[in-house]
């Protein structure tokens, strides 16, 4: 459903600005960005004051110089200068998670011409929370949007190693997950990536994209999102007279990962993060599902298949998520059911329209 031309009309007017003002300053990038287009195992070695960095929980971030090094096959190491700062909010708070997520950044773009990070001026490097095995399921959340729509965010499952400069004992070593940057996931679909004064509604969003998006936030039991807010979303547009596409991120909070750690909001009034909960808008015709539907079940083997193949997941784990994804196919395979969930948002005694407006993002 196409919001009401006046409506639709004021949001273009705020758009055009904000699209020239970012295109001007847009990165020309290559369509071949090696870093995301390979799942081989590699690790990265990150060298500085870890001991200072991660104490850097609260405020504004501070910048600390740091070496990355990598190794190529049959190679010496490749070191580039980078700086690392703590962001976020919920995974940045030291009573949260263990470590808090990174923003690494290249100041010398002619440093990493050469390397597999030679697209890059900046890249958020997630860290564990509560565990690396969170990481690995995260990241197949990421893998399993991919499949759906090239209107995703890339990742790369990485080993990092940090090494303290003002200590010689033995580095930690974990599971990371690198995320592409958004300009750079834009431009790859020759988009431009929206912030927009004014907020913007659900119901003006490109519809099959946003369908899409929040079936497969309703698969993952993920809630923890909003358009009105940008909560865990990003904003595309194709130019300034194009409806927005709605890309989500952030996947932690999703019943799929199950994170010690993750709650559904209270307004929600749900029992846990592993029930579903259909946040999309009130739709009187629900026909518009049944082509969303189809492809949910033409995908379904490589989706299981992601679980299914993944070496680094445990048995017990493999076979819980088996079950999730049964209880999804088996809902949009009934018809009763799935039309019972999607119009969910319309019972005016429900929580399908609360809005999660999250946590301010350093």
């Amino acid at each position: 459903m196409k919001p009401p031309p006046t409506i639709y009309l004021s949001i273009a007017s705020t758009l055009i600005l904000s699209v020239s003002a970012i295109k001007g300053t847009s990165q020309t990038i290559s369509s071949n960005n090696d870093l995301f287009e390979s799942d081989d195992s590699m690790t990265i070695y990150l060298k500085g004051d870890v001991r200072d960095l991660l104490k850097d929980r609260t405020g504004s971030a501070k910048k600390f110089p740091f070496t990355l090094s990598y190794y190529k096959k049959d190679a010496d190491a490749i070191s580039i200068p980078v700086e690392l700062k703590t962001r976020g909010h919920f995974r940045r708070l030291k009573e949260n998670c263990n470590y808090p997520p990174l923003m690494i950044e290249f100041p010398s773009a002619g440093a990493n011409s050469a390397t597999v990070f030679k697209h890059q001026k900046k890249i958020k490097l997630v860290m564990p929370c509560k565990g690396e095995e969170y990481i690995i399921r995260e990241w197949l959340v990421y893998k399993m949007y991919n499949l759906l729509t090239p209107l995703s965010f890339r990742s790369r499952l990485v080993k990092v190693k940090l090494e303290d400069s003002n200590n010689r004992k033995t580095a930690t070593v974990f599971y990371g997950l690198l995320l592409e940057d958004e300009n750079q996931m834009a431009e790859r679909n020759k988009t431009t990536i929206i912030k927009s004064e004014k907020r913007v509604s659900p119901q003006q969003i490109k519809r099959t994209e946003f369908l899409t998006m929040a079936v497969f936030q309703y698969l993952a039991g993920n809630t923890d999102w909003s358009v009105q807010y940008l909560q865990n979303i990003r904003l595309l547009a194709e130019d300034a007279k194009s409806m927005p596409i709605a890309v989500p991120y952030d996947f932690d909070h999703a019943g799929i990962v199950n994170a010690p750690y993750a709650f559904p909001t209270e307004e929600l009034q749900m029992s846990s993060i592993r029930q579903r909960r259909y946040r999309g808008y009130c739709m009187a015709d629900l026909t518009a599902f049944e082509d969303i539907i189809k492809k949910f079940n033409d995908l379904k083997k490589e989706i299981y298949k992601l679980y299914t193949d993944c070496s680094l997941l445990d048995a017990k784990y493999i076979k819980s998520t088996i079950q999730y994804l049964d209880e999804f196919y088996a809902t949009i395979n009934n018809t009763k059911a799935w039309q019972k969930d999607f119009a969910y948002p319309c019972d005016k005694n429900g929580t399908g329209n609360v809005v999660i407006k999250g946590l301010k993002e350093n």
